[in-house]
């Protein structure tokens, strides 16, 4: 490959239209605008979602309900995962990304007590339901805060 045998590919780039050139060319007269109206003027806008003075969609639908943007959002992780996740017998938020459970910015898990535990595990800085928690020293693991 060389410089000047770079060329984009087939199809890729078009011809640009030029408008109001004659009947001949398919986009004389009218350049494709149609009749009149505030299209067919020059600096004609109107803002996304106006309707003409008709209310708009995004206001006759009602509005339900509240997200609250600083609500942390909880991952559930359940045993079986946690036992999947250990490393040397240590679980904690790191091991669970490495194993790709938690993703982003996520900041809060929570065990549940879902599945089972069969080995002793260390789990450090996540939550536990109670369950969890109890499964969890009855396999011989602790849980940290």
């Amino acid at each position: 490959m060389k410089l000047n045998t770079i060329a984009p590919a087939i199809g890729a780039k078009r011809d640009r239209v030029r408008v109001g050139r004659g009947i001949g060319s398919g986009l004389g007269k009218t350049a494709g605008r149609g009749h009149k109206g505030q299209h067919a003027r020059s600096g004609g806008y109107h803002k996304v979602g106006f309707e003409g003075g008709q209310m708009p969609l995004q206001r006759r639908i009602p509005k339900r309900g509240f997200r609250n943007a600083q609500a942390t959002a909880i991952i559930e992780i359940t045993l079986d995962m946690l036992e999947s996740a250990s490393i040397a017998g240590f679980v904690d938020l790191e091991a669970l990304r490495l194993r790709r459970f938690v993703r982003g910015t996520c900041t809060a898990v929570k065990i549940i007590q879902t599945g089972e535990i069969r080995s002793a595990i260390t789990v450090k800085g996540l939550r536990a339901s109670a369950g969890a928690r109890k499964a969890i020293e009855l396999a011989g693991g602790k849980v940290e805060n």
